[in-house]
């Protein structure tokens, strides 16, 4: 069965996009768009109560959630993307809601409130909260890449990899964040270069 990745790449697909081309799986794109034209709509919420995307429907399965899409089809496919035992799980499951909690809200709030929402709707004292957020967050990130040498686990490139360096592209508006670490700055350089990262990217046209 070919799988069915419900989603605009001008979203959080992307990521997952970005996943089955690492995979090598066979799938199809539904462009689906965030708001009340697509993913708001009566017949998305049937699949997705939350009025989001992507989505994907794997023979019957329906899954949401982009990070947790990405582990599932992980496990699925296996590969060097999967974890190899129950002690890379972990730390891929570790990093993986560490992105959630630590790292993409904040990232998120100093790419809208720093840059893309129009300026009457800024608010100077959430940016400074994310900015602090992000990099206390990018500290941690940075001290974990500095002892593993350049991956989050297993000495390669794995889903949490994957994960993290999707929440770190919230912060392609204020590359400056990145640059004061330098280990997270050259995971995701060497992140984005991956060829399948690039052909992801491209459907976005980054």
């Amino acid at each position: 069965m070919t799988l069915t990745l419900i989603g605009s790449p001008y979203s959080r697909t992307v990521r997952t996009l970005w996943m089955v081309k690492e995979l090598g799986i066979p799938y199809e794109n539904i462009d689906v768009k965030p708001g009340p034209e697509g993913s708001r709509t009566p017949e998305h919420l049937k699949i997705n109560p939350n009025g989001h995307v992507p989505v994907i429907d794997d023979d019957g399965l329906i899954l949401w959630e982009s990070l947790a899409i990405n582990l599932y089809l992980a496990r699925k496919h296996g590969g060097p993307l999967a974890p190899a035992n129950i002690s890379e799980e972990g730390q891929i499951l570790q990093w993986t809601l560490w992105a959630v909690w630590e790292l993409e809200p904040h990232a998120q709030a100093v790419m809208s409130h720093g840059k893309t929402l129009a300026e009457d709707q800024r608010d100077v004292a959430i940016l400074a909260r994310s900015q602090a957020s992000v990099e206390g967050a990018l500290a941690v990130l940075n001290g974990a890449l500095t002892k593993s040498g350049g991956h989050l686990v297993g000495n390669r490139f794995t889903v949490s990899d994957l994960n993290v360096a999707s929440c770190l592209y919230f912060l392609r508006f204020a590359p400056e964040m990145m640059d004061k670490h330098p280990a997270v700055r050259a995971f995701y350089d060497a992140s984005k270069a991956r060829p399948h990262a690039k052909a992801a990217f491209a459907l976005r046209g980054d």
